[in-house]
């Protein structure tokens, strides 16, 4: 494992770090800003940032130059998850589109759409949708049903989607649709790049718990793609999507552990203003969740070294999605802990946890979206450990 970055990899954390400093307004790191928005308000808001931020060159770190990228290291798309955290970057609006999307377009899209789409995303000019999940497919995805019928140079797509991140926002979605007659299980799906300013598309919100409506789900009725917009060869979908999950990677959890020991010593401060921290009950449960954060951060050091170096994670990633989701849901529950009958209060004295409950609840998801914990496990088992199914 090496702790270390090189000097250029130094150097961009020195220049990232200025940038930031100079172009992020005092009042959006004050706590609860974002959260007292209006969704659409700030989503325009992180949008024209991100925007700005790609145009200085901080986007599209690992990226190729020749597809408006950095051209960096690991280690530099690494310290850029780090920054971002500490400097209280807006969350991007694109995530779905930069993560999974853009890298597969790179690997197997054609000329034409390398051309139409990996610029405007970097730009944030245009927001992708993933959809991939449906009220009867989620973990099971191959049981999806959305279905596209050939009619001359178009497909035909009937069918909804749900739990789509960004849907109300989004100007296009990458989805599955099974575009094979008869076809069933992995067989006979194609992924299809479907505009959603077009007739036939519906997208609505999905409130959750915490009042935000960051998912929504999205109705397909006659909905008209051109089969020059499918992504890989028609009827090799899952195999498409397997290449598109495969991007998530290389992701180390460097910037999980970040943001969650940033969190856990807001709780602890909690804990302390409130008197909780001479019980020995809580203590014991901060010290418990706090070697669980030292362990991600070391693991996610491990899988960076992995990825300077080449290798590839392959199943692997399995164990950093289980492992970060489910620190951080340990986390919260100390929270939910150090509250007590509390628990339910946006203000407590002079404590506004608004901002924390929100966060709180936003923890219970995390081990379902993404591929749930249970899912995670199997993997780990059968294709880490290689237990029988």
């Amino acid at each position: 494992m090496d702790l270390t970055f090189t000097a250029a990899e130094e150097e961009f954390r020195s220049e990232l770090r200025s940038w930031l400093s100079a172009n992020i307004p005092d009042e959006w790191r004050r706590p609860g800003f974002w959260e007292s928005l209006p969704d659409d308000e700030s989503f325009r808001l992180r949008r024209d940032w991100e925007r700005d931020k790609a145009l200085a060159g901080f986007a599209g770190i690992q990226w190729p130059t020749e597809f408006g990228g950095r051209g960096g290291t690991p280690g530099m798309k690494a310290i850029y998850d780090v920054e971002m955290v500490l400097a209280d970057a807006p969350r991007t609006v694109n995530p779905l589109g930069l993560t999974f999307l853009a890298p597969t377009v790179m690997a197997i899209g054609t000329d034409a759409q390398k051309k139409e789409i990996i610029g405007p995303m970097l730009r944030n000019e245009v927001i992708w949708c993933q959809g991939f999940s449906e009220p009867g497919a989620g973990s099971d995805l191959a049981a999806l049903s959305t279905r596209g019928v050939r009619d001359g140079d178009d497909f035909v797509v009937n069918g909804q989607k749900v739990w789509t991140t960004n849907a109300v926002h989004g100007d296009k979605i990458f989805t599955l649709v099974r575009t094979e007659p008869g076809s069933q299980k992995h067989r006979g799906i194609s992924m299809l790049l479907i505009d959603m300013h077009q007739p036939g598309v519906d997208a609505r919100p999905l409130k959750q718990m915490s009042g935000a409506s960051e998912f929504g789900e999205v109705f397909f009725d006659d909905a008209r793609v051109p089969a020059t917009d499918v992504l890989g060869e028609i009827g090799e979908g899952w195999r498409t999507a397997m290449l598109l999950l495969s991007f998530e990677r290389g992701a180390s959890g460097i910037s999980q552990y970040t943001e969650f020991r940033r969190q856990y010593d807001e709780i602890a401060a909690v804990a302390k203003k409130l008197g909780r921290d001479t019980d020995p009950v809580v203590r014991n449960k901060l010290a418990r969740v706090l070697t669980e954060l030292e362990c991600l951060r070391l693991h996610s050091m491990h899988v960076l070294t992995r990825t300077e170096r080449g290798r590839d994670l392959g199943f692997e990633a399995s164990m950093t999605k289980l492992q970060w989701s489910e620190a951080f849901q340990d986390l919260w529950e100390v929270y939910d802990e150090v509250l007590g009958e509390d628990d339910t209060l946006e203000e407590l004295g002079d404590l506004d946890l608004r901002p924390l409950n929100a966060q709180a609840m936003w923890s219970r998801s995390v081990t379902i979206w993404g591929g749930s914990s249970q899912v995670q496990r199997n993997v780990t088992a059968e294709r880490v450990l290689g237990l029988p199914r």
